[in-house]
C-alpha cells in the first residue's frame, strides 16, 4: 500500500516509479516461471523457501538504497509486491500442493478459504501499512524512515515465511516425478493452459492499471488521503474481498465455476469504472468496497478450475504458466499508469481503461470455456 508513496519520498518521479515497478513484475515473471516448473522435480518446499529468500533479499535492497540501478536489480531479481496480491512463486505451488490432498467435491470451497485467509491478511497488512508510519511520524520519525520501516517489515516476515515452509508437510511432495515431452510441463492440457493463460494475461494487464500501489496512491492525489486514512480504506476493501470468497463457493456449487467467474466479474468491472467519478472520499470508498464485494469472487473459482481440468501430474506446472502470464499482462501496465498520473488531466484513466479491459476479458473468456466443465460439474 506504501510502495508508491514510499518511492515518491525517495525523489523518484511518477515514470521512474512506473518503470520500476514494470521490472518489478517482469522479475517476479521470470523467477516464478523457473520455480514452479521444477517445483515437482526438485521439491515444492524447497522452492517455497527460495522465493521466501528472494522476498527478504528485495525487501532488505529497497528499505536501505536509493540508488535506482539498485532497487531495479533487487526488484527484478528479488520478489517484491507492487499490486497488494501475491507474487513470485507461492500461489502455484501452494495450489497444486493443495489439490493433490482435496477431493473434487471439496475443492473449490478450501479454495475458498485459502482466498478468505490471504484476503484477511492483505487487510491486516494494509492497516498495518498505514498505522506504522503515521505512528512513527507523531514519534519525530520522517515520512520515509516510516515508510522505509514498513519494507524492513516486509523483509522480516520473509524470513518468518521462509521458517514456516520448511516445516511444510511431505504430502505437498509430488511422489513421482515424471519426465515431461516439454520444457515447461504440459502436454495433453497444453491447447487449454495456453488458451486460458491468454486471457488471464489480457485480465491481469487490466487489473494493473488499477494495483493497490496506484490505486492508494489515486486518492493521495485527488483527496490528499493520509496514510493511517488509506490503511483504513484498504483493510476494508480486503475484509470484503474475503468474505466475497465464501461466497464464491457456494454460487459455483449451484451454477458451475465458469458463470460463477464471470457473472460476478461483470458488475464488479462497471463500479471499477465508476469510482473516479465519485465527487467525494466517501463516494469513492463506498463504490470501491461494493465492488470488493464481488470482484475477488473469481479468484476461489478460477484457481479451483485450473486445477480441476488439468491432469494432477501437470498442475504444478499449469499453475505456474498461467500464473506468470497474469505477471505478464499485469507488468505492461505500471509503465502507462506512471505516465498518466503525470498528467494531471489523466489520473482517473486507470480506472476507465482497466473497467473496459476485464468486460470483454470476462466475456472471452464465458464463450470459449462455459463448455468445458470440471469433474464435480460432470453430471
Amino acid at each position: 500500500m506504501i510502495l508508491a508513496l514510499y518511492l515518491t519520498s525517495l525523489g523518484l518521479g511518477e515514470s521512474r516509479i512506473g518503470l520500476l515497478l514494470t521490472l518489478t513484475l517482469v522479475g517476479d515473471t521470470l523467477v516464478s516461471l523457473f520455480l514452479t516448473t521444477r517445483a515437482d522435480r526438485i521439491g515444492r518446499r524447497r522452492m517455497l523457501v527460495v522465493g521466501s529468500l528472494l522476498m527478504v533479499a528485495a525487501g532488505l535492497t529497497f528499505a536501505f538504497t536509493r540508488n535506482f540501478l539498485f532497487l531495479v536489480i533487487a526488484g527484478t531479481v528479488g520478489v517484491i509486491s507492487p499490486s497488494g496480491n501475491e507474487v513470485g512463486p507461492f500461489l502455484p505451488i501452494e495450489q497444486a500442493a493443495l489439490s493433490q490432498v482435496l477431493a473434487d467435491r471439496i475443492r473449490t470451497t478450501a479454495f475458498a478459504w485459502y482466498t478468505l485467509a490471504g484476503s484477511f491478511a492483505t487487510a491486516i497488512g494494509s492497516l498495518c501499512g498505514g498505522i506504522i508510519p503515521s505512528l512513527l511520524q507523531r514519534h519525530g520519525i520522517t515520512a520515509t524512515g516510516g515508510y522505509q520501516a514498513v519494507v524492513v517489515l516486509y523483509a522480516a516476515l520473509g524470513i518468518l515465511l521462509a521458517l514456516l515452509f520448511t516445516r511444510l508437510s511431505p504430502a505437498a511432495e509430488v511422489r513421482t516425478a515424471k519426465q515431461d515431452a516439454t520444457a515447461f510441463g504440459v502436454a495433453r492440457s497444453r491447447g487449454v493452459v495456453l488458451r486460458l493463460s491468454g486471457l488471464f494475461a489480457l485480465d491481469a494487464f487490466a487489473g494493473g492499471f488499477v494495483a493497490q500501489s496506484f490505486a492508494a496512491y489515486w486518492f493521495y492525489l485527488r483527496f490528499g488521503v493520509d496514510p493511517s486514512t488509506l490503511g483504513a480504506i484498504f483493510f476494508g476493501a480486503n475484509v470484503f474481498a474475503g468474505i466475497s470468497a465464501l461466497l464464491a463457493s457456494r454460487l459455483a456449487s449451484r451454477f458451475g465455476l465458469v458463470k460463477t467467474m464471470v457473472f460476478t466479474h461483470l458488475p464488479s468491472n462497471i463500479l471499477l469504472i465508476v469510482v473516479p467519478l465519485m465527487p467525494t472520499l466517501p463516494l469513492a470508498t463506498a463504490v470501491l468496497w461494493l465492488r470488493f464485494s464481488i470482484s475477488q469472487m473469481d479468484v476461489p473459482t478460477r484457481q479451483s478450475y485450473i486445477m480441476a481440468i488439468v491432469p494432477p501430474d501437470e498442475r504444478s506446472a499449469a499453475a505456474g504458466i498461467t500464473g506468470v502470464a497474469r505477471t505478464i499482462g499485469a507488468s505492461a501496465a505500471p509503465v502507462f499508469v506512471g505516465l498518466m498520473f503525470a498528467q494531471p488531466r489523466m489520473h482517473s484513466l486507470p480506472f476507465l481503461v482497466a473497467g473496459t479491459l476485464k468486460i470483454l476479458y470476462d466475456l472471452m473468456l464465458y464463450r470459449g470455456f462455459v463448455t468445458i466443465r470440471p469433474p464435480e460439474e460432470a453430471d
